[in-house]
């Protein structure tokens, strides 16, 4: 870990949203803990990926750290300075440092607007001029993110799905920003463009320094993309560490589980590892369990783990900066890594 001041650090960040009932009277009578008590930090120009299944709190956690939702409770540091719930005139300073790439390149992207407009509105609204002028620093944006300068005046309905992502990927970088939130960015493209997406975020990221919150559901994506991964299930990080050390050695009984699934691809009759097959479904989020939330699907659950909520702690044998919640962490064997599907290099 880091002894200077991480670029951002969030320290038990939630958000509960109210669920309204009741006739006549609409009250609240409930909430879904989307996200529930979050710790952790990211680096300068490092790149920390955030994996679980789906409505785990990922994309609403990427959401409160760029201040697009109000958090419940917790805190946001930005390179110190504590934005949790700064004002919008508090917030104009460094909007333009945190930047996100949206999930979705054909919902993100305004269909009414050519891709000079919409890569330009960023540096429009924080009424920003380039050296050379706007438009010259769109068809460079473009160049970077491989697409021809030519395509300026085009609209987004004239490009391929990864394609448009490039241009969401443009969009964020307009104002130079230190840190991007990419909510899920390759997670609605096809297979063959994954790969080459993910290697323009990764060049982007060393050439130009930039810190990623990288938020996927592809363990071998976040492993080829990330330097250190948080594993979150029902709101909560029950483990984070060191990619190799995460991927090689994890420690949290559902980590496990997640990279026993990810398909592997063999040439003979080698044994694979042994899959480890969750029973029930996931918990709602609106009423989750005592103690441990993983605890109704875990094969190691005890009387703890009902009583008592695992604290996020280095466990015995853990390497320094690998944190594990759970009373009983898994201790046997390793897990081989995950690859890609596709050579990342014969890709871009």
């Amino acid at each position: 870990m880091s002894n200077t001041t991480p670029l951002l650090d969030v320290s038990g960040l939630t958000k509960h949203f109210p669920v309204k009932g009741g006739f006549p009277i609409r009250r609240t009578v409930g909430a879904v803990q989307a996200v529930d008590g979050l710790d952790f930090h990211v680096n300068e120009g490092e790149a920390l990926g955030l994996v679980g299944e789906s409505g785990c709190g990922k994309s609403t956690t990427g959401r409160l750290i760029t201040r697009l939702m109000e958090p419940t409770a917790g805190s946001i540091s930005y390179r110190g300075k504590d934005i949790t719930h700064a004002s919008r005139r508090e917030l104009a300073p460094i909007r333009s440092e945190i930047q996100m790439i949206f999930q979705d390149p054909y919902a993100s992207l305004n269909p009414r607007q050519t891709v000079g407009k919409i890569i330009s509105g960023p540096m429009e609204i924080n009424d920003t001029i380039p050296e050379g002028g706007r438009e010259k620093r769109v068809r460079e944006l473009l160049e970077i993110v491989g697409l021809n300068p030519e395509h300026y005046n085009r609209f987004p309905h004239e490009f391929s799905g990864g394609q448009r992502q490039r241009i969401g990927v443009a969009r964020a970088l307009a104002l130079e920003p230190k840190l991007i939130v990419a909510d899920e960015p390759v997670s609605a493209l096809d297979v063959s463009i994954q790969a080459q997406v993910v290697n323009l975020l990764q060049k982007v990221q060393q050439e130009l320094g930039i810190a990623f919150v990288f938020i996927a559901h592809d363990l071998a994506v976040v492993r080829h993309f990330s330097q250190r991964v948080a594993v979150m299930y029902l709101g909560k990080i029950v483990e984070i560490a060191d990619r190799d050390d995460l991927y090689g050695n994890p420690r949290h009984p559902y980590t496990r589980a997640l990279l026993s699934a990810v398909p592997e691809a063999t040439v003979d009759d080698t044994p694979t590892r042994e899959r480890i097959r969750l029973t029930g479904d996931v918990p709602s989020p609106l009423n989750p369990p005592s103690g441990c939330r993983f605890r109704t699907r875990c094969w190691k659950a005890t009387e703890k783990c009902a009583t008592e909520a695992p604290p996020l702690v280095q466990v015995e044998g853990n390497k320094p900066g690998h944190l594990t919640a759970c009373h009983y962490p898994e201790t046997e064997g390793t897990v081989p890594a995950p690859r890609l599907s596709k050579d990342p290099e014969a890709a871009v």
